[in-house]
């Protein structure tokens, strides 16, 4: 029985909007100014570029495949099962390691020093135990999630206007070229959001025409969202923001604004609870897929008789983000996270390549460009990101071809 069509285009573009901006723009700042330093805003474009080639892909997809399931199901479909593992098993680390990055940015805002850790790791286990009781983010919580969001960060530009620190900002340090590109596959991870809409082919009102326009109007909001708080950050904390954890509650901080800090605090915990809630019921489902089609232990489909949810797979994630955010801080989350998204966005570009005819929506120079972005972010991340990525990958390529070799022996 195919999911009801209810979600029209002005939850589609929420939606998008609820899961671009949402933890992201409240974490990013501090890795991202690390290493592009002043070359900031081109990294900015640069990963705003690259994403808008592959939302066009995605959008092309969905509209010839509007069903759930993401690049899983085009890249089966397109190109092959093997290629369609391999777009699931990236999203799902990375998307993984989103979740310990969003739990360590609630953290991060809405716990004292010393409680970062211990707060992270509680807050995954009770969104786990929401998820396993069926309780998921609908469209409207989606759109009250977004106006508070947008209500902090407006708190935040308002205060950078008027603060008076900004002259006395720690200078950026000087751009390189492959700092910028390491800071624009940064700053991917805070776009990756607009997958969501695609992902939901089943559930939306004309799926062909509202699917592509639903994703275009939410990327571009999303940038002119970070474009603006990217000036603020930088002109009030400048460098001074690679060692704050919460940059934005900083700006506040500078301003004099103590009255209202709670305000931005109490978004960036909303916007990163929102954003965890929904990463881990989305990979539990996608999972859940990779499960009944054997590319993943069949342990993981099975169906809680109760209360119809995949707990076995919903607190297999849980403890794997957990294990994250014991042992990593929010840049190695943050930088294996667009690993595993940005390979999982080659594979997209691949499939959209391949289609032709009245499914061709836009030109293969966007889907080539796309590509190639991907390829050249990825290989610009932090060492030991593209170290331990590379490493999932192969380990998920392996454990298939052993599947594979052991069904048919």
């Amino acid at each position: 029985m195919p999911l009801a069509r209810r979600l029209t285009l002005r939850d589609a573009v929420a939606i998008g909007l609820g899961s671009m901006i949402g933890a992201g723009v409240f974490a990013v700042w501090g890795p991202a100014i690390a290493v592009a330093g002043s070359g900031l805003p081109i990294a900015l474009a640069i990963a705003a570029v690259v994403a808008y080639c592959n939302a066009t892909s995605s959008a092309q997809l969905a509209a010839a495949h509007p069903v759930a399931g993401g690049t899983y199901a085009y890249a089966r479909a397109e190109i092959g099962p093997w290629s369609g593992y391999i777009a699931g098993w990236c999203f799902v680390i990375g998307k993984i390691a989103s979740c310990a990055a969003m739990a360590m940015t609630f953290a991060a805002y809405a716990a004292p020093d010393g409680w970062q850790t211990p707060v992270a790791v509680l807050a995954v286990a009770a969104l786990c135990a929401v998820n396993c009781v069926g309780v998921t983010r609908t469209a409207l919580l989606t759109r009250i999630l977004v106006v508070v969001s947008l209500l902090g960060l407006a708190t935040v530009v308002a205060a950078g206007a008027v603060s008076n620190d900004a002259a006395s900002a720690a200078p950026l340090p000087d751009a390189t070229a492959y700092g910028v590109l390491q800071g624009a596959g940064l700053l991917f991870f805070a776009f990756a959001g607009y997958a969501r809409i695609a992902t939901m082919g089943e559930e939306v009102v004309d799926p062909a025409r509202t699917i592509p326009r639903a994703i275009v109007v939410a990327l571009g909001g999303a940038v002119a969202v970070y474009a603006i708080v990217a000036l603020t950050v930088v002109g009030v904390l400048g460098a001074g923001a690679v060692s704050s954890p919460a940059p934005l509650a900083d700006v506040v901080a500078a301003a004099g604004w103590d009255a209202v800090a709670p305000v931005v605090r109490v978004a960036a915990a909303a916007a990163s609870l929102g954003a965890l809630l929904a990463l881990l019921t989305g990979i539990g489902r996608t999972t859940l897929a990779m499960a009944r089609e054997s590319d993943l232990p069949r342990f993981l489909a099975a169906i809680d008789d109760r209360w119809q949810v995949p707990r076995r797979a919903e607190i297999t994630i849980a403890v794997i983000v957990i294990g994250i955010v014991l042992v990593a801080d929010v840049r190695d989350a943050i930088g294996f996270s667009s690993f595993g998204v940005l390979l999982y966005y080659l594979i997209a570009n691949a499939a959209a390549f391949r289609q032709h005819g009245e499914a061709r929506r836009y030109p293969r120079a966007l889907q080539v460009a796309g590509a190639l972005g991907c390829l050249l972010l990825v290989s610009t991340l932090p060492v030991l990101a593209s170290l331990v990525g590379t490493g999932a990958v192969v380990l998920g390529i392996a454990a298939r071809a052993l599947r594979l070799r052991l069904a048919h022996a």
